[in-house]
């Protein structure tokens, strides 16, 4: 096996991404040595008896000694205490990112707190499931999945390919753009789908209770699909829709455009608009799946 890319790699957040980066800097070698923190002393238990970590004491002194990256694993909302905790324990020379899917609201509130002479490089691994906590975590979960850079204009280049080498280690395909850049795109693919993920069951939950079991027993793999999105963690969507609200808000505008579109057609009786606009959007699907970033196979949510 190839030569890891860092001596020690220190998650700070034990949830599907932070074990999953541990399992993963693991198997793939990508760290000779994995250290975890998480604020939660249960899930600290949980994670030394999965033993899926080298240093899982809690003590962040003991957990950020000798660690050449360090990864910010917690909801977007608490990075800026985070790194303010962190701060005094960063080895200089140090790099320092973290997962989050909002960037610019992180950058502003980690930046301050970053120490001379540690690289700061936030990144946004795009890969996920609906389940959280270090139970959830496995090592191929970034395999063959985005994880998008956005370095300051000052950052160190090496220091950038050096974490883009790590990411690529562990199986994923590494794009750099700016926070702002990334912000906009992500509000669209991936922030606006999980906000109508939960209007749709919620929606459902208004109708009442005997409507409401009839949907859920007779659910369709369109609002099936829909409840597992709406599934995901609440704390961290709450975080990502109000650090990212402006590029949220932005798209939403967008999209009550285009379903306004959609109503005049349908109450219009306009077959041939609807059959062109569906079409469009179904090259846009045959796209994704070319691109490998889904698989055509159905599995009605029976995958093993």
């Amino acid at each position: 096996m190839a030569e890891p890319i860092f001596a020690r790699v220190a998650l700070v957040g034990a949830g599907l991404i932070g074990s999953s980066l541990a399992r993963a800097a693991r198997d793939f070698g990508a760290a000779r040595a994995v250290a975890i923190l998480d604020a939660s002393p249960d899930v600290m238990a949980r994670v030394r008896d999965l033993g899926i970590a080298d240093e899982a004491s809690g003590d962040p002194a003991a957990a950020l000694k000798g660690a050449d990256l360090v990864i910010i694993c917690t909801p977007v909302g608490v990075c800026g205490a985070v790194a303010e905790q962190l701060a005094a324990y960063l080895e200089p020379g140090a790099l320092l990112s973290d997962v989050g899917s909002v960037k610019e609201s992180v950058v502003a509130q980690v930046a301050p707190h970053v120490p001379p002479g540690v690289h700061f490089i936030p990144a946004h691994p795009i890969a996920g499931t609906e389940f959280s906590g270090p139970d959830a975590g496995f090592s191929t979960l970034f395999q063959n999945r985005w994880c998008i850079l956005t370095p300051p204009g000052d950052a160190d280049p090496a220091a950038v390919d050096r974490l883009a080498r790590f990411w690529t280690r562990i199986g994923a395909r590494v794009e750099t753009m700016s926070p702002e850049h990334h912000d906009r795109v992500l509000a669209l693919t991936s922030h606006l789908p999980h906000l109508i993920a939960y209007n749709i069951v919620g929606t459902a939950d208004d109708f009442g209770e005997d409507t409401r079991s009839e949907v859920i027993k007779f659910s369709a793999s369109g609002f099936r699909d829909f409840t597992r999105i709406a599934a995901s963690d609440p704390t961290m969507w709450r975080d990502i829709f109000l650090s990212n609200r402006e590029a949220v808000l932005e798209m939403l505008g967008r999209f009550n455009e285009d379903l306004s579109v959609l109503q005049r057609m349908i109450r219009r009786g306009d077959g041939q608009g609807l059959h062109d606009f569906f079409s469009r959007t179904r090259a846009i699907r045959r796209s994704i799946i070319e691109q490998g970033q889904d698989t055509a196979a159905p599995d009605f949510g029976r995958r093993k």
